[in-house]
């Protein structure tokens, strides 16, 4: 799925859509973000050593993650961050890196929706989170 695809899924747009690209395989969604330095979060994080905020790969997380729903605005309902666990930062993502995540739905409860990812820069393990989103109406 390009970014035009992964719009009709999720609400997030201009800055906020944060994944440039998402394949679901294996029940398994497999999103990548080249990070090319311009991003608006690295301006002030950090000046001279540009880091990836730890919130900012969270949500790269979730949104790769919500192409296992196969609805969301298409069906009247937003997906909703309502938690996130064990989040747990191993390794740094920098301007030029390609931050390849792999996200999967394990467990659902009414409308909420239970995930565990990661995320990995050239194999390395950069991230690794559960987290917890609701499907709320639109309106």
């Amino acid at each position: 799925m390009n970014k035009d695809e992964i719009m009709k899924i999720i609400p997030h747009r201009d800055n906020m859509l944060l994944i440039d690209s998402v394949e679901l395989a294996d029940g398994k969604a497999h999103g990548k973000k080249l990070i090319t330095g311009d991003e608006w979060f690295l301006k002030g994080h950090f000046p001279q050593n540009p880091v990836v905020p730890g919130v900012i790969l969270c949500e790269i997380l979730a949104q790769s993650t919500c192409v296992c729903l196969n609805s969301g605005v298409s069906n009247g309902k937003l997906p909703f961050f309502s938690g996130i666990n064990k989040v747990k930062f191993k390794h740094p993502v920098k301007p030029g890196d390609l931050f390849e995540t792999e996200c999967e739905i394990i467990k659902t409860m009414g409308p909420f929706y239970f995930a565990k990812g990661k995320g990995t820069v050239n194999g390395t393990v950069c991230v690794t989170a559960e987290f917890s989103f609701a499907l709320v109406d639109e309106k």
